[in-house]
C-alpha cells in the first residue's frame, strides 16, 4: 500500500464524526440518513464527510436504487493493521532488549548489595 494511500485512510479517519460514522457501519450497512440520524449537521455535510471516507476507500455506495446502502470496507482495516502491526513487533522488539538489559543491571546490583553485606 501506497503511503500516500495510507495518509488519506489516515486523514479521513482522524475526523470524530468519522470515526463515529465507522462505528455505526461496523455493525452493517446503513443510509445516508440513517447516518445522519444522530447529527445535528445537514445532509449535505454527511454527505462531505462520506465522500472523504470513500475517497480514502474506508466505505463504498453500494449500486442501486435510491436509498443506496453505505458499506464499511473492511479490507482498508486490514491494510492498516498490517501496517500498524509491523511497528508494533519493532517496539515490542526494543521493549523486550530493554527488559534485558534492566534484568541484567538489576542482577548486578543485587550481586554488589550482597558482596557488601558479606563484608561488613
Amino acid at each position: 500500500m501506497a503511503a500516500d494511500e495510507l495518509s488519506r485512510i489516515f486523514a479521513a479517519l482522524a475526523d470524530p464524526t468519522r470515526r463515529d460514522m465507522v462505528t455505526h457501519l461496523a455493525a452493517g450497512d446503513a443510509t445516508v440518513n440513517q447516518l445522519a440520524e444522530p447529527y445535528r449537521m445537514s445532509l449535505q455535510a454527511v454527505y462531505k464527510h462520506l465522500k472523504v471516507l470513500d475517497d480514502a476507500g474506508v466505505v463504498s455506495r453500494l449500486p442501486g436504487p435510491q436509498p443506496r446502502l453505505v458499506r464499511l470496507e473492511a479490507e482498508v482495516f486490514d491494510l492498516m493493521d498490517k501496517w500498524i502491526e509491523r511497528y508494533r513487533r519493532r517496539a515490542e522488539e526494543r521493549y523486550r532488549r530493554l527488559d534485558a538489559v534492566l534484568a541484567q543491571l538489576n542482577e548486578t546490583e543485587t550481586g554488589k548489595d550482597e558482596q557488601k553485606g558479606s563484608v561488613a
